[in-house]
């Protein structure tokens, strides 16, 4: 610009001559002409570039981007890659910016590796909720545990609701959706999903699906509209993917070490209700003040909850057990060979003899567990003492005997007999049944200290104990009590 400039003025304000200013200058008489004809104009830009050391390899590189629109999305040739495989394949000597543009340019020519826009939107309140499932890692009993987390999401305030569950079987999938309506306070009108098999049964052709019977059955109850995004298009429903990231990154780490479900669920609903302090882009209010004012647009609450149940008959085996999803729940063994009513839960199983309750059992979702109550088998194990220590019951029970409850047994088998001394320590476990734990366990430890070596002086011991407490619960508050007269106690003495 600074020749421009000079050129100009020198032939404009001071009349030099073109011969003069290409001596001065040192540009040839062509370009001083140029230069006075018109405005400084900048390079013309070439219409290819050459590449003198990629240009060998394009044609490769094409190649093999072309493939990889055939190959899974994760598993495609980066720029890093085909440098690596251009040095050891065909002997490449240049520098991997050189080859990383050169991909760039082709991906562009290719129309591949292009930022996807998006319209940015501004939702109603209170229309729309989005749902997602995530996995996370828990130590649960000391054990590293998988779990789902259900996500759910208001579109209109931001507003979000997270929950764990075990498995994303559709008993889960009801029952997060019907805590994530009473956290919101009511039912979003229309609710966003992708395909899943607990809600859609098949992808028809274009966007509809056929849904499951169950799932309508649900979704009539609570009055709301299903919309699912199409196959691989997660971002249709953005909110609540991110949402999955941020409650594994901010609500699960570290990684918590809980003994059940439960607690960590409630310490997570804690964070959900405390979350909304900030504003999301483009938004005047916090998702908080939303969450408030989004309530009133909800469909309301049935008054009665939808039965999240499932039910089944059939027949105890003989091992006393029902099998329920691959896992096995025990019963008492007199009900054994009898057909029994189960009514399955999402977290628990309840099994029915006629009307009469006899089991209730946590509900398990892996396959081939047992769930069996060792009271079921103690009316059988005294039959058949030789088979207590291999019992599966038995063995799993011990795993949480206190040390006083294996000395007691040591001490019966010692003094009655192997077998004579299982029968009888079995009477002590049949206290449980009648009795709260901590005061058999209080009456086995005063047993102990005291060398019986019999279940019916831990009998007495128990029921002396429960006496006592009766009658030290029975006397009267010694405030209550009139104050002693003690001038007539005098008078008996002859005292004045």
């Amino acid at each position: 610009m600074d020749q421009y400039e000079h050129v100009r003025t020198a032939n404009r304000v001071y009349g030099h001559s073109i011969s003069k200013i290409s001596r001065d200058t040192g540009h040839s008489r062509n370009t001083i002409k140029k230069v006075l004809r018109g405005e400084k104009q900048n390079y013309t830009p070439r219409k290819t570039q050459p590449h003198p050391i990629v240009g060998a390899f394009s044609s490769i590189i094409e190649q093999w981007l072309l493939n990889d629109k055939e190959q899974p999305k994760k598993q495609r040739h980066t720029a890093r890659r085909i440098y690596h495989r251009l040095i050891s394949e065909y002997g490449f000597t240049g520098s991997e910016s050189n080859i990383r543009r050169h991909v760039r340019e082709v991906k562009a020519c290719l129309g591949m590796g292009q930022i996807k826009a998006f319209i940015p939107l501004a939702p109603d309140l209170g229309q729309e909720a989005e749902i997602d499932w995530g996995t996370a890692t828990i130590k649960l009993d000391g054990q590293p545990t998988k779990v789902k987390m259900f996500c759910m999401r208001s579109k209109g305030s931001g507003k979000s609701f997270v929950r764990l569950y075990p498995c994303e079987r559709q008993q889960a999938f009801f029952d997060g959706m019907m805590q994530g309506f009473a956290f919101f306070g009511g039912i979003f009108p229309i609710l966003i999903f992708d395909n899943l098999t607990t809600a859609v049964k098949k992808v028809l052709v274009g966007k509809k699906q056929l849904e499951q019977d169950s799932f309508v059955k649900f979704r009539s109850y609570y009055n709301f509209s299903a919309r699912f995004c199409n196959p691989g298009q997660g971002h249709e429903k953005g909110g609540v993917e991110g949402l999955v990231g941020f409650a594994r990154r901010n609500f699960l780490v570290p990684v918590p070490e809980v003994d059940s479900l439960e607690i960590l669920n409630k310490q997570i609903l804690q964070e959900c209700i405390a979350y909304g302090g900030h504003r999301i882009a483009g938004r005047q209010q916090t998702v908080a003040e939303l969450f408030e004012q989004e309530k009133e647009f909800l469909i309301s609450l049935p008054l009665i909850p939808f039965s999240n149940l499932q039910f089944y008959n059939q027949k105890a085996d003989k091992y006393a057990t029902v099998i329920i999803d691959k896992n096995r729940y025990s019963v008492p063994v007199r009900y054994s060979g009898y057909r029994l009513r189960i009514t399955a839960g999402f977290d628990q199983v309840e099994i029915f003899y006629q009307q009469l309750k006899i089991a209730t059992h946590k509900r398990l979702y892996n396959n081939n567990q047992w769930q069996l109550n060792p009271d079921h088998y103690l009316d059988l194990l005294r039959e058949r003492p030789l088979a207590f220590h291999s019992a599966r019951m038995i063995k799993s029970w011990r795993k949480q005997w206190p040390d006083n409850m294996e000395r007691l047994l040591s001490r019966f088998c010692a003094a009655q007999g192997e077998s004579r001394g299982i029968k009888d320590f079995i009477l002590v476990l049949i206290l449980f049944r009648t009795h709260a734990k901590e005061e058999v366990h209080n009456a086995i430890k005063i047993a102990v200290a005291a060398s019986l070596s019999n279940s019916s002086g831990v009998e007495h011991i128990l029921l002396s104990n429960r006496e006592t407490s009766t009658r030290i619960e029975s006397l009267p508050d010694r405030s209550s009590l009139p104050d002693a007269d003690i001038a007539s106690y005098a008078q008996l003495g002859g005292v004045q």
